[in-house]
């Protein structure tokens, strides 16, 4: 397989939060290659903004995923807002593919039944991935905590799975 092939099935799902930003990298049909918390304090947008920028230089990814924080219904702060926009502008000044998927989607893509938890699509996501992903799981969050913030990883995978999901339906109608 040429590099060219190979970078495009590399997939970077960024997954930003009040702390930071979750990430993973995933390669082939579903390889996990890296998936971690990136956490910034001061000027958040600014130093998230350089470390998506090493990921996209590291790792040249073929796709960027992120959440649409544009979306009708979307309840994510206008500093995350804005970080997503400038991801995206980032993504395209280095000729990267990008998409965006909704919460929505990607809850009725995991748990399409009705309305599910974030730990209950964790969970599917810990399963999909038990060695990578299993002893990440945090505990099911109790009303007064506040959001572990290896949650993020979880919200991650889940926008690349949906992604890869939606290609491989793609694939199929062919």
């Amino acid at each position: 397989m040429n590099q060219t092939n190979k970078k495009d099935f590399r997939i970077l799902s960024v997954a930003p939060s009040d702390r930071g930003f979750g990430f993973v990298v995933l390669e082939g049909r579903d390889t996990l290659v890296e998936c971690a918390v990136k956490t910034v304090k001061r000027d958040k947008n600014a130093k998230s903004l350089e470390k998506v920028e090493e990921l996209i230089a590291h790792y040249q990814p073929g796709v960027l995923i992120l959440e649409n924080t544009s979306a009708k219904g979307s309840r994510r702060a206008s500093r995350i807002r804005k970080l997503c926009q400038q991801i995206i502008k980032l993504a395209v000044i280095r000729k990267v593919r990008v998409k965006l998927y909704s919460r929505k989607q990607v809850m009725n893509t995991f748990i399409p039944d009705g309305p599910g938890t974030k730990h209950a699509l964790a969970e599917i996501i810990a399963n999909r991935f038990p060695e990578q992903l299993g002893s990440k799981l945090p505990p099911k969050r109790k009303a007064w905590m506040s959001q572990d913030s290896r949650m993020n990883i979880f919200d991650a995978v889940a926008l690349a799975m949906v992604f890869r999901l939606k290609k491989a339906k793609r694939m199929d109608k062919l």
